[in-house]
C-alpha cells in the first residue's frame, strides 16, 4: 500500500468552509478511484492559519496515476482552491506503508 500526503493552509476563518469544499471535490474524487483505500483528513489551527494534511491510501501506483495523472508527484488542485489556499504546493509526498491499522487484503 502507498500513502500519498498533501498539505495545504487556509486562513483559520476559512477552515470549516474549506473542509466542506474538500468533501465536494478531492474527497469525492479519491473515493471514486478503484484502488483508493480511503483518506484521513487532519486539521491543525495555529497562529491564525488552518493546516490541512490529507493522507490517502492506495493499492498501487496505477491507482494513484488514475487519480493524479501520469505526473503523479504533482499536487491535484481544483478550480476554487486558489480562493482558499494561502499557497499552492506543487508536489505531494509518497510513502510505502509498512504497517497500518487499515486492514490489508
Amino acid at each position: 500500500m502507498i500513502a500519498r500526503i498533501w498539505t495545504g493552509f487556509t486562513h483559520a476563518s476559512d477552515q470549516d468552509t474549506y473542509f466542506r469544499y474538500l468533501e465536494e471535490t478531492g474527497l469525492k474524487d479519491y473515493a471514486s478511484i478503484p484502488g483508493n483505500r480511503g483518506v484521513w483528513v487532519l486539521r491543525r489551527v495555529h497562529e491564525g492559519r488552518a493546516e490541512f494534511t490529507l493522507i490517502s491510501l492506495w493499492d498501487s501506483w496505477d491507482a494513484i496515476k488514475a487519480f493524479a495523472g501520469p505526473d503523479y508527484e504533482k499536487s491535484v488542485y481544483y478550480p476554487e482552491d486558489k480562493k482558499f489556499l494561502l499557497e499552492l504546493d506543487p508536489n505531494v509526498r509518497h510513502y510505502e506503508v509498512m504497517a497500518s491499522p487499515v486492514a490489508q487484503s
